[in-house]
């Protein structure tokens, strides 16, 4: 089910974010735990979610609806691993890429007809790479078509609750008349419930928190060497995704989430300036956040389903625990800043 564009103008009901007990429904709308003053600069709208409880710790302008550019690809990701738990596709089913797949422009890791990879390997280029070629590969590998999944993505968004979200692609580049209202568009609190429902349920973890990583075949001269575009992996204590994006309508947008002392939190961010700002500010959003959970409160424990097989080979993670390039303390508490050094300011 799929709400039209006049009614996302005016759908501003609260949505569920209490403990989950299942996401088929949403319950009512948790208020933040403490007042937070308004922190502005970075982005248009923000929410911080406790994603133990799913309690909003701090929020402003959450329901703001925009374009969520290449963060749609955590969706992607979310009905992907349906089909693989369906085992209507695994991770070991080779792929052969077409024509339409290797049109898909924007960032990508240049896919050519001749090439054929595992869903493995494309869920790695879709998450580490922002690659929208594989998003696009991937989606119509395994609904039959590209309309198919983006169908499947918008009953996914309804069972989660994400009552102010419409996907029309799964990869989150804007559609060919550039009309913003006529692209994927959402909010930062219905992408906290989706980025809570990922490290709850999935091992969306396994791939973003991977900093490099190449790919190869046959007819390339040398591997792709695939860089992550979330500039926190490895500067900010326990971040370990979730996803960059980035459209000239959409702003730089990142929902990202971080794990200290068995804690983890969850900060959506839309509609930043530049990717330099976007970065300070979600820092500044995870350190207001772990000091905003309240003490003794609920550890986080994911309850994904064990990891399908698939073939590993040789990558880059990014340290736990990291901070400004030397690993922090595992006893360091959860209230102790995080520094982010100089963070290079490009597209995503």
């Amino acid at each position: 089910m799929t709400f039209s564009r006049r009614a996302l103008v005016f759908l501003f009901a609260g949505l569920c974010l209490a403990p989950l007990t299942g996401f088929s429904a949403a319950a009512a709308r948790a208020k933040p735990t403490r007042p937070a003053a308004t922190i502005v600069g970075g982005y248009k709208g923000a929410i911080i979610m406790d994603a133990a409880t799913g309690n909003v710790l701090f929020e402003d302008q959450a329901d703001l609806i925009s374009p969520p550019a290449s963060m749609t690809k955590l969706m992607t990701f979310a009905v992907l691993d349906d089909f693989i738990r369906a085992g209507t596709i695994a991770l070991t089913t080779p792929i052969r890429i077409t024509n339409e797949d290797a049109k898909m422009g924007g960032s990508g890791v240049y896919l050519d007809p001749r090439e054929t990879f595992t869903v493995e390997e494309l869920t790695y280029a879709m998450m580490i790479q922002s690659a929208n070629d594989a998003a696009h590969t991937l989606a119509r590998a395994s609904a039959g078509s590209v309309e198919a999944f983006v169908e499947r993505m918008n009953a996914k968004a309804h069972e989660l609750g994400m009552t102010h979200t419409t996907f029309v692609s799964p990869h989150g580049l804007p559609p060919t008349n550039r009309k913003v209202a006529d692209g994927d568009l959402t909010t930062p609190r219905d992408f906290a419930l989706l980025s809570r429902y990922l490290v709850l349920k999935t091992d969306v973890l396994k791939y973003t928190s991977v900093r490099q990583r190449s790919l190869s075949s046959p007819i390339r001269k040398q591997p792709f060497n695939m860089v992550n575009h979330d500039n926190l992996l490895g500067k900010v204590t326990g971040v370990d995704g979730l996803k960059t994006g980035f459209t000239n309508s959409a702003g730089y947008c990142l929902a990202a989430t971080a794990q200290r002392n068995g804690r983890r939190v969850i900060v959506v961010t839309m509609g930043g300036e530049t990717a330099a700002k976007r970065d300070a500010k979600v820092v500044e959003l995870i350190e207001r956040g772990f000091a905003l959970l309240p003490p003794n409160g609920t550890p986080f424990k994911s309850s994904a389903p064990a990891p399908q097989p698939g073939t590993e080979a040789p990558v880059t993670l990014a340290p736990e625990g990291a901070t400004s390039g030397a690993a922090a303390a595992p006893s360091a508490p959860a209230s102790t800043p995080s520094l982010i050094i100089t963070v290079p300011e490009k597209k995503k």
